[in-house]
């Protein structure tokens, strides 16, 4: 058998995180999920970014550096990824690699911090025409599973994508409290959508991740250019004109200050990312962000 996705992840976690970042990673996960109860686990150095509060300062008086408290969570802090596998994850990211490669390095890793912890993983993915849920678990034969299907679910013949299906079907069915990890598809977001981000806020924790569309005014003109939701080719004398270039430039930008307009309102923290080699920088970056928000 071949290299596994999970694996793959954890290269990628490994290769560009020394163990300090890895343990600053790690403890902005345990962080995000407010109200949780806490039993005292043990000591460790305290390292930058580590609240100020839980500094123990008796024991920091005996060594000579500060010595922080390390406590566990006594109730889990679920984690569900919510993944568009319509066929415009199909496509190309900005990095050139397909979407769906990128979403499977965000879902691998969050859900490999999770299990770390104890905690449970569960996948809700689909497109247009409907929605998959798949249970939670808590080992990693069941995260490369849901890695799989992420995988082998998003092809460039499926259906279109619709992350608000996902994500009505998730305020109808699932009631308890859950950290929500959502990686969409660089599409303008429905108007509609801004109700049900408010609910989900209300009872979730949500981190939110953008995959960069590849640029097609940008792409080698000697390659074929096709639009993934038609199926249409691009010409190249149309993508390669000045003019064109500058009015795709354009409307991106309004789509991504909608995104971000809608996101903010409902309280999401959000992020871009154009590459699987942006993923761990992308959610160290929301997690801390999370964090302090919750505290």
């Amino acid at each position: 058998m071949g290299t596994t996705l999970l694996t793959r992840v954890k290269s990628k976690l490994f290769v560009h995180s020394r163990r300090r970042s890895r343990n600053l990673l790690e403890g902005e996960f345990a962080s995000v999920f407010h109200g949780r109860s806490l039993d005292y686990d043990d000591l460790r150095d305290y390292v930058p970014g580590d609240e100020v509060r839980d500094i123990d300062w008796k024991a920091t008086a005996r060594h000579t550096s500060p010595l922080v408290r390390r406590y566990v969570a006594t109730r889990k802090q679920n984690l569900l990824l919510v993944i568009d596998t319509g066929r415009g994850m199909a496509a190309a990211a900005g990095g050139g690699e397909p979407k769906k490669s990128v979403a499977i390095v965000a879902a691998g890793l969050v859900g490999y911090l999770a299990q770390r912890h104890g905690d449970l993983v569960g996948l809700v993915r689909g497109d247009a025409t409907g929605t998959i849920a798949h249970p939670m678990r808590g080992n990693e034969a069941h995260l490369e599973r849901l890695l799989r299907a992420i995988d082998t679910e998003t092809t460039l013949d499926g259906e279109q994508s619709n992350l608000t299906t996902q994500l009505q079907w998730i305020v109808r069915n699932v009631r308890r409290r859950l950290l929500l990890l959502i990686v969409a598809d660089d599409v303008e977001l429905d108007p509609g959508l801004s109700d049900v981000l408010r609910r989900l806020h209300v009872q979730h924790e949500i981190l939110w991740i953008t995959v960069q569309d590849a640029d097609p005014t940008s792409v080698d003109a000697a390659r074929t250019t096709v639009d993934v939701a038609d199926h249409y080719t691009l010409p190249t004398l149309v993508r390669t004109s000045a003019r064109v270039k500058a009015a795709y430039a354009e409307a991106v930008a309004a789509r991504v200050r909608a995104t971000n307009t809608m996101l903010d309102a409902a309280g999401i923290n959000h992020t871009r990312v154009g590459s699987s080699d942006d993923v761990l920088t992308a959610v160290f970056a929301l997690l801390e962000r999370q964090r302090r928000a919750s505290g």
